[in-house]
């Protein structure tokens, strides 16, 4: 009764986190629209950082509980099955087609990303990710915010904005506040559960951080992705991916890492690796090809498989 109680909540929770963050994103972009900020920089920040809103509340959460192996799994877990699994996917509906700006900044960026943290965890402070190291990642987050707004600005996001049918402005923010609740509660109650079910299941916390937790605060992504995709809106089906990957690194991580510093272990190595490899895999894909076809998408659909089995194995097999 009690493991039902527990994965009945555990629903719950992600429920709360995903339509706390459609809420959210939307009463922020109304807002943002009202105070007239560009429909691009909205797209570029409010987007993949509302979709991200979920990891973050878990995360954080985790931090503040002493749950390191959670933390780390559910931000290092939700990257790699954005990468491989939502990008596998999206392509397996329609090829998508990789923008000149995509290729030239935000998917080297985040693979250089994923490089500098490995750097920080392994090289210089072994296997440990401690607070100096944790502000410096907020900075690069600042850093790539600001180079965000200075390339919408250069390719003419300073358009007027087009007049729509406006709801009034107290209404957004009630939107908003509900929504940013619902996202910190349904965090919250998905830690508590998972944790409880990791323990009745003999599952490792970051196992359930890797899996359970990194999927289902990972759905925004994958159904943003997924109905751009079906509506040939490349961008945002790839942007919304990397954007997100990049988020949850450099501030997700780095958040959560200045509350608790992190201790790594060969395990959470090899996941970082996985996370390297599947960056550099759409970095190669955009450097060789126009766009992302089919046969790529089946690929990193299977890699994710193959990854999924060889946790689960070694979660039991320890």
């Amino acid at each position: 009764m009690e493991l039902f109680l527990n994965i009945l909540f555990l629903a719950i929770g992600m429920v709360l986190l995903v339509k706390g963050a459609d809420f959210f994103v939307d009463g922020s972009s109304k807002i943002a629209k009202a105070i007239k900020i560009p429909s691009l920089i909205i797209g570029l920040t409010l987007v993949s950082m509302g979709t991200s809103a979920p990891e973050a509340s878990v995360s954080i959460n985790s931090a503040i509980s002493g749950m390191n192996d959670m933390s780390l799994g559910n931000v290092v877990g939700s990257d790699i099955f954005n990468t491989l699994l939502i990008l596998g996917i999206s392509a397996l509906i329609v090829p998508l087609a990789i923008s000149r700006d995509m290729k030239k900044y935000d998917i080297p960026i985040m693979v250089g990303l994923y490089i500098v943290l490995m750097v920080l965890g392994f090289v210089i402070t072994p296997y440990k990710l401690d607070r100096i190291e944790s502000i410096i990642m907020l900075v690069l987050f600042v850093a790539y915010m600001f180079f965000l707004v200075l390339r919408a600005k250069k390719s003419g996001a300073q358009e007027e904005i087009k007049e729509e049918k406006k709801s009034p402005l107290w209404k957004n923010i009630i939107f908003a506040v509900l929504g940013l609740a619902g996202i910190i509660w349904g965090g919250d109650i998905v830690v508590d559960n998972a944790s409880e079910l990791a323990i009745a299941l003999g599952m490792s916390e970051a196992l359930v951080g890797l899996t359970i937790v990194a999927v289902g605060t990972s759905l925004p992504e994958l159904v943003t992705s997924i109905i751009a995709s079906l509506k040939k809106e490349d961008d945002i089906a790839i942007g919304n991916v990397i954007g997100s990957n990049i988020f949850n690194i450099i501030f997700i991580l780095g958040f959560s890492s200045t509350i608790k510093p992190l201790t790594l272990t060969n395990d959470a190595l090899f996941d970082l690796i996985v996370m390297l490899i599947s960056g550099v895999l759409v970095l190669a894909v955009s450097l060789t090809s126009k766009n992302m076809k089919r046969w790529h998408g089946i690929i990193f659909m299977l890699g994710y498989v193959a990854y999924l089995g060889y946790i689960i194995y070694r979660n039991y097999a320890a």
